[in-house]
């Protein structure tokens, strides 16, 4: 399965647009925004558990990360509530659950081999640190290599000024919306730069960001 999967490519997807897929699990469903094959895949996805859904136990031979959006997403390591970011390594093995329901933002497949480090951020409990850029704010989550994720929240009005991403960016959106030379992005819109792009982003209303930089690069 094919889905934006040329990573050279530029990719926008109004997430809140698409159906829901069943997975082979009862109770979880997917709305894909990129994959590169089939159930074992690179992917990015919003994948939604129904009140006490399960996943099967299985591994994530080149890693799994995920923001949880919405409800609790259990496993063995704990309970996560909305705003948790997690990353589990490569090798890593999980059995994923939900009694209350739960929807998360997840990356499957995406890690460098060396990445070993366990992450659990509760972003709801962490401070925003200013940025250069008036009006701007950011909250850093991980760092490896050249690759970069952090939340990005952006004041009414604001605006960051074109920009290249040498090594790619992405982008989806957690609230509000924000604009650029190509479009408009709202709340549930992914955007992915490729290698050697670039663009400004402005914000009428304000809105909040995941971001991530730099783990395009050949």
């Amino acid at each position: 399965m094919n889905i934006n999967a040329d990573l050279s490519r530029r990719a926008v997807v109004d997430s809140e647009s698409l159906p829901w897929v069943d997975s082979p699990l009862k109770g979880v469903q997917r709305r894909m925004l990129e994959r590169d094959g089939e159930e074992v895949a690179r992917a990015t996805s919003i994948v939604r558990y129904a009140p006490d859904s399960a996943f099967s136990a299985h591994s994530h031979g080149a890693g799994e990360e995920f923001l949880v959006l919405e409800g609790v997403f259990s496993d063995e390591h704990g309970d996560f509530g909305p705003g948790t970011y997690v990353r589990n390594p490569p090798g890593s093995k999980h059995t994923p659950s939900s009694r209350p329901g739960c929807t998360i933002f997840v990356k499957l497949r995406q890690m460098a081999p060396d990445d070993r480090e366990y992450v659990r951020i509760d972003t709801t409990h962490t401070p925003w640190q200013p940025c250069e850029v008036e009006g701007v704010e950011v909250m850093p989550l991980y760092r490896h290599g050249s690759e970069r994720v952090q939340l990005m929240r952006l004041a009414p009005g604001s605006r960051l000024p074109r920009r290249a991403a040498p090594a790619g960016e992405e982008i989806f959106v957690l609230d509000g919306a924000f604009a650029d030379e190509q479009g408009r992005y709202p709340k549930g819109a992914w955007l992915r730069t490729p290698p050697g792009g670039e663009h400004g982003l402005v914000s009428e209303d304000g809105c909040t960001l995941y971001v991530k930089t730099g783990h395009l690069a050949a």
